[in-house]
Formats: C-alpha cells, structure tokens, sequence
C-alpha cells in the first residue's frame, strides 16, 4: 500500500496563534517513517519562526500520540542506514528543543519509543485519562536515542528515570502525573479542545518573555551566581520591550496586556 501525501501524514492547523502538528497515520499507531521525520522537522522549524504562532501544540490522531519510529516501512525499505535513520531522528528531536516558545505535547493515547522522547522534549505535557508513556527502548535491546536519557530524569528523577528506562514499562496517565512525568491529566471527553483552551490562554502571555524563560530553564546554570547573572541579561533585554511597558500600562488600568512580541 502506497503511502498518503505528507501533508496528509502530518496535520497543520492554527487557531488563535497555536500552531498544531496532528500525527495522521492510524495504520501504525502514529510512527514516523523517515521521510515524516523530515517533514515533521520543516514544519517544527517553520513553527519557530513564523512570527504569528505564539504556541506549538505535537498531538496524534485517533487515540495515539507517536508509537515512535515505524519499523514495518524501515524493514521494506532498501538499503536502510540505520546511522542515518538515527541521526534524523535525532535532528528532529534539535529542531523541536530550537523552538523557543512554550510547546505542549498532548498526549491522547500511547507515546512509545521515540514518540515518549518527543512528548519528553516538549515543555509541558498534557494527557488525557487513557495516556500511557514508556521509553520501550530496552525491550528490543536498544537506549532512548531522542533526548530521552537528557530529559526524563530532569522530570521524574534520576532514580525514577532509571526505573522507567531498564524496564521499559508504560506508565498510566495517573502515575504519569504523580511522578511529574505530565503537568495534567484531563478528561477523555472534550480533551483536544480543553488542550487547546489552555494552549490559547498560553498565546496571550508575553513572547519576549516566554523565550527569555525557556533559554534560562534550558541552559541549567552550573551554580546560583551563573544563573543571577543570566537572569540578569534576559531582565535587561526585557525592561527595553514595548511589551514590559505594555504589561505595566495594563497593570495601572486594571485590563488584560496585550502582548505584541515587541
């Protein structure tokens, strides 16, 4: 069977300057072939500089996020390098960690593999009550190779995350969020659009400021002095915006900001 267009494979939607990238490929619980890694890795790059998306939203289709990469299309495929299948893989997991805006995975179903390392690499993680989220790497004798081994134990902890890695369990939405492993569990019914309630409300803070968060978060100081000294850069920058004056202008008036990026 042919595959469907990439466009197909990979949904774009936009409301309320939330950029959405719906996984489309119910025939594998969502995996990415090689050439959806690229595609998915275009789209990311085009998300991060398109000046009218405030959030970035991952999500699959028909009750799966990402089942990770899709072994059955890689087995038919001649001459397969895994180096090079690893080394895209790898660039999609760069070119999501690049976006520097808050990004949301939305996780309605399972995420496996290389699709747990994706929602992983996301800043926030909302699942919905059926989610299940597990490394899985280890049940075919393999590591995490997506960011996996960086992310998860800044998460759930070293000890957790060596748990969760040498026994490649999936862990249910409820253990997902006492762990830490999900910011919130929400209910089946009405769980995208209560996603993308929360996402819309995210679009209306303050870009400059989100970015200048993200970068301190992502660049773990070494020691306090470090990360004073950092805060203090990204402030400077800040008090020069147009949308710090914004922010104080509606304090004083008792409304909403309205944030340009500016």
């Amino acid at each position: 069977m042919s595959e469907r267009p990439l466009e197909e494979q990979i949904r774009v939607e936009t409301r309320d300057q939330v950029r959405w990238l719906v996984l489309d490929r119910p025939e594998s619980r969502n995996a990415l072939t090689l050439d959806a890694v690229d595609f998915l890795n275009g789209l990311l790059q085009g998300a991060a500089e398109d000046p009218a998306v405030r959030v970035l939203v991952l999500a699959g289709a028909h009750g799966a996020f990402c089942s990770g990469i899709d072994l059955k299309v890689a087995s038919r495929t001649p001459d397969w390098d895994v180096l090079d299948g690893l080394a895209r893989f790898q660039s999609l997991a760069r070119a999501l960690d690049a976006v520097m805006k808050p990004t949301i995975a939305a996780i309605d179903g399972p995420a496996a593999g290389f699709g747990a390392d994706l929602a992983f690499g996301c800043d926030l993680r909302l699942a919905c009550e059926t989610a299940l989220i597990g490394t899985r790497f280890i049940r075919i004798g393999l590591m995490p190779d997506g960011g996996g081994t960086w992310f998860l134990p800044r998460l759930v902890g070293l000890g957790k995350a060596y748990e969760l890695m040498y026994s490649g369990r999936m862990v249910g939405a409820e253990e997902a969020e006492r762990i830490g492993l999900v910011n919130q569990v929400l209910p089946r019914e009405g769980f995208l659009e209560a996603v993308q309630r929360y996402a819309a409300h995210l679009a209306e803070g303050p870009p400059l400021a989100f970015a200048r968060v993200k970068e301190a978060l992502k660049r773990q100081p070494g020691d306090l002095h470090e990360g004073l000294e950092m805060e203090a850069a990204g402030q400077r920058d800040l008090l020069g915006s147009r949308d710090f004056l914004e922010g104080v202008q509606a304090f004083l008036e008792k409304r909403k900001a309205r944030f340009e990026g500016r």
